[in-house]
């Protein structure tokens, strides 16, 4: 009898529950090593990730070559990756630092500009992509995190969100080389 109610009531709580859940830059600006963005994003890169469906599965396994190069304040950042089913894919950002310290990028497959702020041993980007998966494409919104460790480590977490609720999860370790 009350089961549609119910049902409506739970799904706006979680998504209610899904948008707030992220913490805030600002609470790392503390934390060491610190990341200076342009300085970690200057050079050569490697990383290893993977992509974990809604359930926690691992759906793709990739690696990353990464070179990034910054003058007057604009960065250019190219990114090749290799994936284990053997498919490859270039992404190649276009990142400026604005007067108030935080960054903007854009690239190819993101849909108008990514918006990020460095604090502490945190990077946080948010941005919207259209990404492909079998013979669809789906517009996706990045909640995506980086903190610097030891060794010039960085882990990446990108939380995919669709309708404010996640629907995937990127892992990425990255190493400076």
């Amino acid at each position: 009898m009350f089961t549609k109610p119910i049902t409506y009531l739970l799904a706006g709580v979680l998504m209610w529950c899904s948008g707030c859940s992220a913490g805030k830059i600002e609470q790392y600006k503390e934390e060491k090593p610190v990341i200076g963005f342009e300085e970690y994003f200057n050079g050569p890169i490697k990383g290893w990730g993977i992509v974990q469906n809604w359930k926690g599965d691992v759906v793709t396994r990739f690696d990353v070559v990464m070179v990034g190069r910054w003058k007057d304040g604009v960065g250019t950042l190219e990114e090749d990756f290799t994936y284990y089913n053997g498919k490859t894919q270039k992404r190649i950002w276009t990142i400026r630092k604005k007067e108030d310290g935080t960054y903007e990028g854009s690239a190819d497959d993101i849909m108008g500009k990514a918006s990020g702020k460095a604090s502490g041993n945190a990077v946080r980007w948010n941005y919207t992509m259209d990404v492909p998966v079998d013979d669809a494409t789906y517009r996706l919104v990045f909640d995506d995190w980086m903190w610097k460790m030891n060794d010039g480590v960085v882990i990446n977490r990108s939380y995919m969100k669709k309708f404010g609720i996640t629907v995937a999860e990127l892992t990425l370790m990255m190493q400076k080389q």
